[in-house]
């Protein structure tokens, strides 16, 4: 009766243990497991160092070679104008010289008269519509912002001029994205230990990261895109990033 008492009590001890150990198994485990999700984010302004302009001129005429004569003229005197107000020549780069037929006749199923080399326009060719470009790319931005303004001038003078609108851009962006994300991880490291803080945990090592896109507007810009923005139009601009971390709470 005695043995079996013994071994009853040394069952219900070993049982008592046995729960213990479990729950306190399941209680580390479970703080293991404990971790934060946090976003940081950092932003940063730049200044452009770097523009590119075109600039295209038309030309027309009934026969190929009075249009390519025109054009020449024309496409000289443009150059010319640049290089008069500073711009270095071997910054201009000139694009080969796109040419459409002019035809005169009906195109199916409208009454225009007037078409470009379109495979649903009949008669004969009238003449050629040729064009022409110059590109500007030069780290002197004021100088070619002002000259994109006043190559217009050249409109008076009979040029059919057309003047795109400069891109300003930033050739230092590679450097500049290691620097900035870095800044929001350790904006995202701090949120979280103020996350834990507040719980009585710390926090441990990293569990996930993922990056998001940047976002390059327009100085204090609002505008976010989920694909990210890349604004070409200002001169100055903000670079915004943002990154996704997971902590593990200790």
């Amino acid at each position: 009766m005695n043995g079996n008492f013994r071994a009853a009590v040394a069952l219900a001890l070993g049982l008592v243990l046995a729960s213990a150990i479990w729950s306190w198994a399941f209680l580390a485990g479970k703080k293991l497991d404990e971790r934060v999700k946090v976003t940081g984010s950092a932003k940063m302004r730049i200044k452009s160092d770097l523009i590119v302009w075109r600039t295209s001129v038309t030309s027309e005429a009934a026969s190929l070679a009075d249009a390519y004569a025109k054009l020449s003229r024309d496409l000289e005197k443009a150059r010319t104008f640049l290089t008069s107000h500073g711009v270095a020549a071997n910054h201009i780069v000139t694009s080969a010289v796109a040419t459409t037929p002019i035809r005169r006749g009906a195109r199916a199923g409208s009454d225009s008269e007037y078409g470009g080399s379109g495979e649903n326009l009949s008669g004969p060719i009238t003449g050629y519509h040729l064009k022409q470009s110059l590109e500007l790319r030069s780290t002197e931005i004021d100088k070619i912002a002002a000259v994109s303004r006043q190559i217009t001038e050249l409109v008076n003078q009979g040029i059919l001029l057309e003047s795109e609108e400069p891109q300003y851009l930033y050739t230092k962006l590679a450097d500049v994205k290691v620097e900035i994300l870095a800044t929001a991880a350790k904006d995202a490291l701090a949120r979280a230990q103020q996350i834990a803080s507040s719980t009585g945990s710390r926090v441990g090592e990293v569990r996930s990261a993922d990056m998001g896109v940047l976002q390059i507007t327009a100085a204090d810009s609002t505008e976010i895109s989920g694909y990210g923005m890349n604004d070409t139009k200002s001169l100055e601009k903000d670079i915004t990033a943002v990154v996704h971390l997971t902590f593990a709470l200790k």
